[in-house]
C-alpha cells in the first residue's frame, strides 16, 4: 500500500506528515510538493511556465527537494522509516490526484487550514477539492489556523 502525503510546508501539511508517520508507518509514504502556478492561468499560459522550469529542471526539482527534506528528515528520522519527495509543477488540488491516480495511490493523506464559511469560499480549500475529485480515500488531517 502506497500513501501520498501533499507537502506545501505549512503547520496542516506538518501535521499531515506526523499523521502518516503514526498511522501509516508500516507503508510506503510518498510527499509530494506540488510547485503552484499562478490561479485563474489558462492551460497554455501554465505550460509556458513549466517551459521555464524546464531550462533548469533539475535544479529546481534539487531545491524543492531539499527544502522538503529540511523540513521533515527529523520527523522520519526519529520514526525509523524512509520516504520518497516527488515534486511536481501546476495547480495543486489537480496535480495531487493526477499524481495519486497515475502512481497507484491508495490513501491521500492533507492538511486543512480547518476554515469554514466565508473564508473558505474566499481562499479556496485544496483539501475539499482533493476530497471531491480524488477516487481513491483522503484523510483530511486538520489543522489550526
Amino acid at each position: 500500500m502506497t500513501v501520498l502525503v501533499a507537502y506545501d510546508g505549512s503547520d496542516p501539511a506538518q501535521a499531515a506528515v506526523k499523521y502518516a508517520i503514526e498511522e501509516h508507518a508500516d507503508k510506503e509514504i510518498v510527499l509530494l510538493r506540488v510547485i503552484e502556478v499562478a490561479s485563474g492561468m489558462t492551460d497554455a499560459g501554465i505550460n509556458i511556465i513549466q517551459e521555464r522550469f524546464r531550462e533548469k529542471p533539475e535544479k529546481v526539482k534539487k531545491e524543492a527537494r531539499q527544502e522538503v527534506g529540511r523540513q521533515t528528515a527529523d520527523l522520519f528520522e526519529e520514526a525509523g522509516i524512509e520516504y520518497e519527495t516527488e515534486i511536481v509543477f501546476g495547480e495543486p488540488a489537480r496535480e495531487i490526484v493526477a499524481y495519486a491516480e497515475a502512481n497507484d495511490i491508495d490513501q491521500i493523506v492533507i492538511g486543512n487550514h480547518g476554515r469554514s464559511g466565508v473564508s473558505r469560499v474566499l481562499l479556496g480549500s485544496v483539501g475539499e477539492k482533493v476530497v471531491r475529485r480524488a477516487p481513491m480515500p483522503v484523510t483530511v488531517v486538520r489543522g489550526r489556523d
